[in-house]
């Protein structure tokens, strides 16, 4: 149940979906590639946006929801950020023209909100009636963490899923892009464009990323409405960052590090939680563990910040150092 006033839950609605409108369909479906100026403008616009609107749930619903947001905002911005290199190599694989991969982010994004709500509503229905899944929720996480750090969860290459292989021996497709068009017409007959595949592998990939994602912001906060607006604020201004990190996403050689201190921190602190507060016969009678610490939030919010910000200023001075040498 979220501890957010209902009048100030709809104008956080409104303003988001203005926000959101905005940046997706009005600024990023104008076809060019934006400027270094341009992307770090936008991006420090909605990085300001988010930390005003964590002042505010401060002010309106107190300390505790602030620093849940703040804490769910940067895991979920930091994911972000990580999944961006998949999007860079399947836009190079499809050989997406640059004029156009905004509008292809644009769409990707919608979708991944779109996605991202069906998931969170699905989580706390899940998590209200059945609060074992924070076991599986926990393990899933400490088990991605693992993967991060041995290198087992990163694909040089992008590979197709079933879906995009079906669909490419039924449906008429042509080589070569038409704009933002989805249908082109070729010697009189009706195609599908490349953008057919690349909407699909981006709106398929995403679903991936939010198994990931939705787990750990759960881990942080059980409010349905800090979950979405953390989601939300996360998306705004991945089109720019994407265009800003784009070169450097394979640079950034400690972020992985990084999350996998962030997911394997939340995967404990998720089964820590399940311990103390499971109604199972099998634990303790159904008591749950008394001697199972709580983790306080601001203790989240610390290592998040820890680990993001150490993984990122070392990835800084790996890459001067090795343009240096």
């Amino acid at each position: 149940m979220s501890e957010t006033p209902i009048a100030f839950m709809v104008a956080t609605f409104i303003v988001l979906a203005v926000f959101f409108v905005v940046d997706i369909f009005v600024i990023g479906r104008r076809p060019h590639v934006p400027s270094t100026k341009e992307c770090i403008r936008h991006i420090v616009f909605f990085v300001a946006m988010a930390l005003v609107f964590g002042a505010l749930i401060w002010v309106v619903s107190g300390p505790k929801p602030a620093v849940e947001f703040y804490s769910g905002w940067l895991t979920e911005y930091s994911l972000s950020i990580d999944n961006l290199f998949v999007f860079v190599i399947i836009m190079s694989n499809f050989a997406v023209p640059k004029v156009l991969q905004r509008y292809v982010l644009s769409v990707g994004i919608a979708v991944a909100l779109v996605l991202r709500g069906i998931f969170i509503l699905v989580g706390a229905a899940i998590i209200t009636r059945f609060t074992w899944v924070f076991f599986l929720f926990g393990a899933f996480l400490i088990v991605t963490a693992i993967k991060l750090v041995t290198g087992h969860d990163e694909d040089e290459e992008y590979h197709e899923n079933g879906l995009i292989r079906m669909l490419r021996r039924v449906v008429p497709l042509t080589d070569d892009f038409d704009g933002e068009h989805l249908r082109t017409t070729r010697d009189g007959r009706r195609y599908w464009t490349p953008m057919l595949i690349v909407f699909l592998a981006i709106g398929t990939t995403d679903v991936m990323f939010a198994f990931d994602s939705i787990p750990a912001i759960f881990g942080l906060t059980k409010d349905p409405f800090i979950v979405f607006t953390s989601n939300v604020f996360a998306l705004l201004g991945l089109q720019q960052l994407y265009f800003l990190l784009g070169a450097l996403l394979d640079k950034l050689v400690y972020l992985p590090l990084g999350l996998s201190v962030v997911l394997g921190f939340i995967g404990v602190k998720l089964i820590m939680e399940a311990l103390s507060g499971n109604t199972l016969p099998f634990i303790n009678g159904g008591q749950g563990v008394e001697w199972v610490p709580e983790v306080p939030t601001w203790l989240s919010l610390l290592v998040i910040v820890l680990a993001i910000g150490g993984a990122s200023l070392a990835s800084v001075i790996s890459m001067k150092r090795a343009e240096k040498e």
